[in-house]
Parts: structure tokens; sequence; C-alpha cells
């Protein structure tokens, strides 16, 4: 396995067409310039989306956060988020893709005169690029759920480097998943500053125990989309949801948990540090949540 991201290649995926500043290439042929803002520093934004019965699940509320997030890095968009989503669906539609489709839409500050990080060398509008290809999560990631391992790498405090800001500098998650990996499992799960659980590396991450359904306070992970989802979904079933702290204790004596993210949606977790969460297989709280879940997206794309 290799944690929620899992997926068997398809061979359509060769012949894609990627969107970059608005002109389609092909996939051998979509290159960005070495002196670009996102290669030489990973200086931007990004977003994953999911495609259902051919619309983007939830597109509003991830153009939000994508727009939030580059105002933050005082970046000015050439585009409105309108024009942002007709272009997304222009590369759906010469691609003719309708299911089973993950998109990765990029935006970084742009071409820089010169490598340096200093943003007033950017010379170009920023650069946005659209990849979409085939992609699914194997059945096995929401069944048989994944192994996570606690990782020594934390998520910081938001003076250091916001963990609400979903930048293209991924580097505390990639050193996270990296030791996750070395120990055998799927992904990392990571404590925040204070010892509290914070969130996986690529995931958002709940336990439950005695009927109620926790996740971290929120303070040091992404604004996750479908953590959202989830909480609401819990809310408008009449489960008891809680964002707060809580340590590993916790999560080793639950009854079950699961991760959450645009890709997988739902999945279970098996085991943390080696220990069984639960029995070890799928509990009814995380099969439930799945078919809230996809009750939820065939009603968001109907």
């Amino acid at each position: 396995m290799k944690g929620t991201h899992e997926y068997r290649d398809d061979p359509r995926n060769a012949s894609i067409l990627i969107d970059i500043n608005g002109e389609l290439f092909p996939r051998d042929k979509a290159v960005i310039s070495v002196f670009d803002s996102g290669f030489i520093l990973g200086d931007g934004v990004w977003e994953g989306l999911r495609v259902h019965h051919g619309k983007i699940a939830f597109l509003d509320q991830h153009l939000e956060r994508l727009y939030g997030g580059a105002k933050a890095l005082d970046m000015d968009m050439p585009v409105s988020p309108q024009q942002l989503g007709e272009r997304l669906y222009h590369v759906l539609k010469q691609n003719d893709m309708q299911d089973g489709v993950h998109i990765r839409l990029m935006v970084s500050r742009g071409i820089k005169a010169t490598p340096y990080q200093d943003p007033r060398m950017t010379i170009s509008p920023p650069t946005i690029v659209i990849i979409p290809e085939y992609k699914i999560a194997l059945p096995d990631t929401v069944t048989n759920g994944i192994k996570l391992f606690t990782v020594h790498v934390r998520r910081g405090y938001p003076d250091v480097q916001d963990p609400k800001l979903n930048s293209l500098s991924k580097l505390n998650c990639i050193t996270a998943c990296i030791q996750a990996t070395k120990a055998g499992a799927d992904e990392a799960l990571m404590l925040d500053p204070h010892g509290f659980v914070a969130t996986c590396n690529s995931t958002h991450f709940f336990i439950v125990k005695k009927g109620e359904v926790w996740t971290s306070s929120g303070d040091y992970c992404l604004d996750g989309i479908t953590r959202g989802l989830v909480i609401r979904l819990c809310e408008q079933n009449d489960i008891p949801v809680f964002q707060k702290n809580f340590s590993l204790t916790d999560v080793y004596s639950a009854d079950e948990a699961f991760v959450t993210g645009t890709f997988a949606g739902v999945a279970p977790v098996s085991t943390i540090d080696g220990r069984n969460i639960g029995d070890g297989g799928r509990g009814p709280m995380v099969e439930s949540l799945q078919q809230f879940y996809l009750a939820l997206l065939e009603q968001e794309c109907s």
C-alpha cells in the first residue's frame, strides 16, 4: 500500500491533455520554465479535485480555499474563480472525461528573473497548471484500511509555516511520509507542538470512541474540505462529533479510526504504531459515514 492515494495505472492517462495557463498540451509536451517559482521554491498553492458524473465535486469550496491561499501569499490571480472553473471544465471536455477522474490544480507565483526567493523578482503572472488523470482509490483502501505510524515531524505553529495554507511546499509532510514508510506504514500520523494528535501527512484523522467521533481541534491542520463535510454529516445524522485535543493514549484505545481526503473519501485505519484499532477491521461507524459521504457526493454531482 501507498496510503490512501494508492491507485492502478490507467493507460488512458498517457494521452491526456494538460492545461498550462489556458493552453492545452499533450502529457509529454506539458512543461514549465526552470525559472518558475513553483519549481525553484515551492512558492504557490494547489488543490486536489474529484470528478463524479462529469461534475467537479465541491468546486466552490476548493476554489475558495485556493484563492484564500493565494491572497495569503500576496499572489494576484490572473483569472477569477468563475473563469478558472470554466477552464477546469474545458480541460475535462477536451479530454472527454466524466468519471473516475482526479484533478491536480496548481498555481505558482510565476517565472523569476533569477533564482531568488524575493517575490519582486517575479516577471510573469502566476503559472496555472491543470492535470486531469483517470485515477480512483483501490477498493482495499476503503474496506481493509491503512496502517499509520506516529512520526517525530510535527505540525508547527502558524507563525512558522501556517498548516492551514495548502502551499506547494510540502517538505514537512514529505519527511513525515518518509519516516512512516521506513517504519512499514502507509501514512504518517502527525502531532501538534503540544503532543496532541493533529492530522496525517496527506489526510485528516478521526477516531471513534463509544459512539462519538473525535477529530483534532483544527488548529494545526489544513482546513480540509472532506473533513468539514464529514463533521457536517455527523451533525446531520445525530452522531456526536467533537473537534478537540486528544492524545495517542486516546487513539490506541479507540473503537475505530479513519481518515478523510478528496481522493479516497472516507477510509478506515486498521493499525497505528503496530496496535490494532478495535478489531483491526472496518467498523460500523466508518461504514455508515462512507455511505453518508457517497450519498452526499451523488447529491452534489447529480
